[in-house]
């Protein structure tokens, strides 16, 4: 079936997603450093099996859904996420989310749990969870190091953009050892980011995310970011994955967040970016959770 560009709102934003076949919809969100391209694997297999797949582009990834206000948190995404749901099919759709787009998709899922089949979550674990547990975990401290690198306003820009976006190439390289993407894939990953406002807006998830005001620094605080996700979720993790350690994953991945369901899968020689890395293993774990949680 073809590739078809769609076009959404919410608001004043406006935002773009990739779209195949027909059927019950299955809405796919990328992470960081990447853009809707990287759902290329997924979109022809659920086509084939009789989904309608739509990977949209994330808040802040192309200039028309750059928010005046700046905001980035995961509450404002998932509303961005809920309002192009309503655009794409009244009834409940599946949900699947990488890196970020995990993050968004937990957070989706709790506020709107009605509107979801499934959630099939990958590489990044409950946010709540993980972002307690970064103090408890050296190794993960140390590994998501560049997180801290991204506060510092004006230097991460500059620094993430020099020759010709080469740190972008080390991340991935560094997050999915043993892997090279396609030159033309990492091209158009670059081509996002070089939009204007683009790669300040993708940093300001990492700013978001670790703003003074919001961190969990209390138990109360704590208490509070482990909420439900009352969505049958499948969470998959690459084996090799130096982005975030799989057993990091699967510590923050507790039956207790997750009422209707949690199965957490490990995906073999694939790292952060396993959907791309493996993409015959995850589509077929992905196909077997949508089939099973279809209404």
């Amino acid at each position: 079936m073809p590739l078809e560009t769609l076009t959404l709102h919410h608001g004043a934003l406006r935002f773009t997603a990739l779209a195949q076949g027909k059927g019950p919809v299955v809405l796919c969100l990328h992470g960081f450093p990447d853009h809707a391209r990287s759902y290329r694997f997924q979109l022809p297999a659920l086509a084939a099996a009789g989904y309608r797949g739509v990977s949209l582009t994330l808040r802040g990834y192309e200039p028309g859904s750059i928010p005046a206000d700046g905001r980035y948190t995961l509450e404002a995404i998932a509303g961005d996420v809920l309002a192009v749901a309503d655009q794409l099919d009244r009834k409940p759709l599946h949900l699947v989310g990488h890196d970020w787009g995990a993050a968004v998709a937990y957070a989706t899922a709790a506020l709107a749990p009605d509107r979801f089949s499934s959630l099939t979550a990958m590489a990044v674990p409950h946010s709540g969870r993980f972002l307690a547990a970064l103090a408890s975990y050296p190794r993960q401290l140390a590994l998501s190091s560049y997180m801290l690198f991204f506060q510092l306003r004006g230097v991460a820009e500059h620094a993430v953009a020099r020759n010709d976006y080469d740190f972008i190439r080390r991340l991935w390289r560094k997050w999915s050892p043993g892997w090279e993407p396609a030159e033309e894939e990492m091209r158009a990953v670059i081509t996002t980011l070089r939009q204007p406002g683009v790669l300040k807006a993708a940093l300001g998830y990492y700013r978001a995310a670790l703003d003074p005001r919001t961190l969990p620094l209390t138990a109360r605080a704590r208490s509070q970011g482990m909420f439900p996700v009352p969505v049958p979720t499948l969470a998959l993790t690459g084996e090799n994955d130096r982005c975030i350690d799989t057993e990091v994953f699967a510590a923050c991945m507790q039956e207790d967040d997750f009422p209707r369901e949690l199965v957490t899968r490990r995906i073999a020689n694939a790292g952060h970016f396993l959907h791309q890395e493996q993409a015959e293993s995850v589509n077929g774990c992905l196909l077997e959770w949508i089939d099973r949680h279809q209404p």
